[in-house]
C-alpha cells in the first residue's frame, strides 16, 4: 500500500514538474534583426552569424584596437569557459602582476567562467585583490553548487531555483566603479566582449561590455551584471536570463545562457563561427588564450550525483569543442603572423571537476595557476600543449602537476614562450 502511494506521489510530482514554466513574450521567428535590450542601441551586441554587420563595424573596431596599442603589437587576451577552473585563470592573471610579466591587453574577450575574469583582466592589475576575492577568497563560496537528487530535478525542471548565488557573486563585484573604469577604458580604443548563447536563436551573441558600460546610470550596471550571469549560467544548474528586448515593432524576451554551449573561446569580435579577412589590419598581434579547462584527463569514475553527472558531461561537451576552437585560431593566427599562447589546465593536475567550487580546491587552483605565471612557466604553443598532456596521461599520477609552460623548457623559462613586458 505504502508502495502503491509512493509511486503515485512520483507520477504526480512528474507530472507537475512537466508544466512548470516561466512567462515571458515569445520572440519573432528571425535569425537577425536590429532588437537590442530596451533604452540601449543595437550596436551593444551582435550575433556571430550577421556577416554584414561584421564588415560594417570591423574597420573601427581594428582601427581603435591599433591606436590603444600605440604603434606596437595588439595584445589579445581569450579567456574560456570551464567552471571552477576558472580559477586557473584568475590565478595566471595574478600570477603575471607578481612576476611583472602581465601584458597591457587591448582586447579581452571571455565566456562561462571566463566572462567572470574578463573585467578584471580588462582593468588591469589595479583589481586583482577583487579578481581573488571572487575566485579564490572567502566570497567564493557563493558559486558552490549543492548536490541535487533526481526528484529534486524534477521538481525544478527549468534549474535550481533562480540564479541565487552566482547573481549574488556578480552583482556585488559589478560595481558602478566597475563600469565606469570599463567605459573610461573603452574610449581608449579597447574593447571588452563577452559572449552568450540565444537559445531562441540557438547562436553565438557577443556583447561589447564597453558599449554597455559606456550608456552609463543604473541600467548600464544592471545590463552588464545579467550580460555576465546568462554567460557563466550553465544549462540544467542554471536557468536562462531573461533580457527584454525590442526591434521598434515587437517588444519580447530573449533567453541568454552558458556562451561556452555554442563557443568555448573567441579571439575576437570578428573571430567566432566567422573569419574576417578584416584581420589583415591584426597581423603581427600577440594572442593569449587561458583555457579553465583541461583538454584531456585520465579516466575515472563519474558519480551519480546529478550536478556531477551534469559537470562532467558538459566538461566533455567542452573539452572536444575548445579543442577544435584551438585548432582554428592557430590556423588563422599563422595565416596573419600572429604569436599565439596558450595556457591550459593541464591533464595531470590532481582531481580537477569542472563542478567543484569548495572554497579549498578553488584557492589551491588560484594558487597553482598563480605560481606558473609568476615564474614564467604558464603559457606554450598548442603543439607544446598537447605533447604535455599525452605524456601527463601515459605517465605516472603526480601528487603536484608540472606547470603548462614546462614543456617548453628543460631548465628554465623560455624566452620566447613570455609576454612582452
Amino acid at each position: 500500500m505504502h508502495l502503491a502511494k509512493s509511486l503515485v506521489s512520483l507520477a504526480c510530482l512528474i507530472f507537475l514538474a512537466g508544466c512548470v514554466t516561466q512567462s515571458r513574450k515569445p520572440p519573432p521567428p528571425t535569425l537577425i534583426s536590429n532588437a537590442a535590450p530596451v533604452g540601449f542601441d543595437a550596436g551593444i551586441r551582435i550575433v556571430t552569424t550577421d556577416r554584414h554587420r561584421f564588415a560594417t563595424i570591423s574597420p573601427p573596431i581594428i582601427q581603435g584596437l591599433r591606436q590603444a596599442a600605440h604603434g606596437g603589437p595588439v595584445n589579445i587576451l581569450a579567456l574560456s569557459g570551464g567552471g571552477s577552473g576558472g580559477a586557473f585563470g584568475a590565478g595566471a592573471l595574478a600570477g603575471m602582476t607578481r612576476g611583472q610579466r602581465r601584458p597591457d591587453f587591448q582586447l579581452v574577450t571571455g565566456v562561462s567562467a571566463g566572462a567572470l575574469i574578463a573585467p578584471f583582466a580588462f582593468l588591469g592589475s589595479s583589481w586583482d585583490p577583487a579578481l581573488q576575492d571572487a575566485f579564490g577568497g572567502e566570497r567564493s563560496y557563493l558559486i558552490h553548487l549543492p548536490k541535487t537528487s533526481f526528484l529534486a530535478r524534477l521538481a525544478f525542471p527549468s534549474g535550481l531555483g533562480n540564479h541565487g548565488r552566482l547573481y549574488e557573486l556578480v552583482d556585488h563585484f559589478v560595481t558602478s566603479q566597475m563600469v565606469a573604469a570599463v567605459a573610461a577604458e573603452t574610449s581608449k580604443g579597447r574593447r571588452l566582449i563577452v559572449a552568450t548563447t540565444d537559445l531562441d536563436k540557438q547562436e553565438t551573441v557577443l556583447w561589447d561590455m564597453g558599449a554597455i558600460a559606456a550608456h552609463g546610470g543604473t541600467a548600464a550596471r544592471q545590463l552588464f551584471r545579467d550580460v555576465l550571469v546568462a554567460s557563466a549560467s550553465v544549462p540544467g544548474m542554471f536557468p536562462p536570463v531573461i533580457i527584454h528586448v525590442s526591434d521598434g515593432a515587437h517588444d519580447y524576451d530573449e533567453l541568454h545562457v552558458d556562451g561556452s554551449v555554442t563557443t568555448p573561446f573567441f579571439i575576437t569580435p570578428l573571430v567566432a563561427d566567422v573569419v574576417s579577412t578584416s584581420l589583415d589590419q591584426l597581423n603581427g598581434s600577440n594572442v593569449y588564450v587561458i583555457v579553465n579547462s583541461q583538454l584531456a584527463s585520465p579516466p575515472h569514475e563519474s558519480s551519480l550525483e546529478t550536478i556531477e553527472l551534469l559537470g562532467r558531461s558538459f566538461s566533455a561537451q567542452l573539452m572536444y569543442k575548445t579543442k577544435e576552437t584551438i585548432a582554428l585560431v592557430d590556423s588563422v593566427t599563422r595565416e596573419h603572423h600572429m604569436q599565439l599562447r596558450i595556457a591550459v589546465i593541464p591533464a595531470d593536475y590532481p582531481g580537477h571537476s569542472f563542478a567543484d567550487f569548495r572554497l579549498q580546491s578553488l584557492q589551491r587552483l588560484f594558487d597553482y595557476g598563480a605560481d606558473c605565471a609568476a615564474r614564467g612557466l604558464l603559457w606554450a604553443t598548442p603543439e607544446q600543449g598537447i605533447r604535455r598532456d599525452q605524456a601527463a596521461i601515459v605517465g605516472s599520477p603526480h601528487a603536484v602537476a608540472s606547470c603548462p609552460g614546462s614543456v617548453a623548457t628543460s631548465s628554465g623559462p623560455d624566452d620566447a614562450m613570455q609576454p612582452p613586458r
